[in-house]
C-alpha cells in the first residue's frame, strides 16, 4: 500500500520476499521521526532523484497501482518516474500501492549510498541483484542525473563471467560515462566506487 511507512517495512511489518532488500533500504532512510511518518508512495510520488526508494523499486521491476478518473492503471516504476519532481501523474491520480516481483529463486543482493551525513539525501545510491549463482542480474544506480538508471554492461559482465574487479570497474566508468557525459570527474569517481561497492556487498551474501 501506498500509505506503507519507511518504519513499517524496516521493522518488518510488510512481507519481504527480496531477502532483506526493501528492509535494508527503509532503515537508511533519514531519521527514525522521519521513517515513522513517511511513506513509500509519498517518496515514490515526489520523484526526488536523490530518494531511495524509486532506485530500489527499478532495480526490482516493481509497478505501481494508480486510481484516477478512468479507473486503475498499472505502470512500471521505471516509466512512472520521468525526471527531478515529474510523475506520470495527471489532476485526480492517486498512488494505491506497488507491486514487487517476488524473485523465481534466492536472490542476492548488495546496498550502498553515500550521503555527507547521516540522514541527509544521497550523493550517489547503487543496488546490485542477482537471481541463483548465474544471473539474470541488475545494476541499478540512483541519485546521479534525473531519474535512476539501469547499467546494462555491468549487469551482462556479471552474468557472463565471474570477472575480476578491474575489469567491473571499466564496464561501471563506461556506462556511468553513458549516462551521465556532463559528470564531472569526482562525481564520476564516486558513482563508480559505489557500483562496486554495491557489487562486492551482493557477492557476500
Amino acid at each position: 500500500g501506498a500509505g506503507i511507512t519507511h518504519a513499517e517495512i524496516e521493522d518488518g511489518k510488510v512481507a519481504d520476499h527480496t531477502g532483506g532488500l526493501l528492509r535494508k533500504v527503509a532503515s537508511g532512510i533519514a531519521y527514525r521521526a522521519v521513517r515513522n511518518h513517511g511513506t513509500i508512495g509519498g517518496s515514490v510520488a515526489l520523484a526526488d532523484p536523490a530518494a531511495d526508494w524509486p532506485c530500489c523499486l527499478v532495480a526490482l521491476d516493481a509497478s505501481l497501482r494508480i486510481v484516477g478518473r478512468n479507473g486503475v492503471r498499472v505502470e512500471s516504476v521505471a516509466e512512472f518516474v520521468r525526471g527531478p519532481y515529474d510523475t506520470s501523474l495527471t489532476p485526480g491520480d492517486i498512488i494505491m500501492g506497488f507491486d514487487v516481483p517476488s524473485p523465481p529463486g534466492r536472490m542476492r543482493w548488495g546496498f550502498a549510498k553515500v550521503a555527507r551525513k547521516s540522514g541527509a539525501f544521497a550523493d550517489s545510491i547503487a543496488i546490485a541483484t542477482m537471481h541463483g549463482k548465474d544471473g539474470p542480474a541488475s545494476v541499478t544506480l540512483g541519485a546521479a542525473g534525473p531519474r535512476p538508471h539501469q547499467l546494462l554492461n555491468v549487469a551482462k559482465l556479471l552474468v557472463a563471467s565471474p570477472a575480476p574487479e578491474e575489469e567491473l570497474r571499466t564496464a561501471v566508468a563506461t556506462d556511468v560515462n553513458v549516462h551521465l557525459p556532463d559528470a564531472d570527474a569526482y562525481e564520476k569517481r564516486m558513482h563508480t566506487a559505489n557500483v562496486l561497492r554495491a557489487i562486492r556487498n551482493m557477492k557476500a551474501q
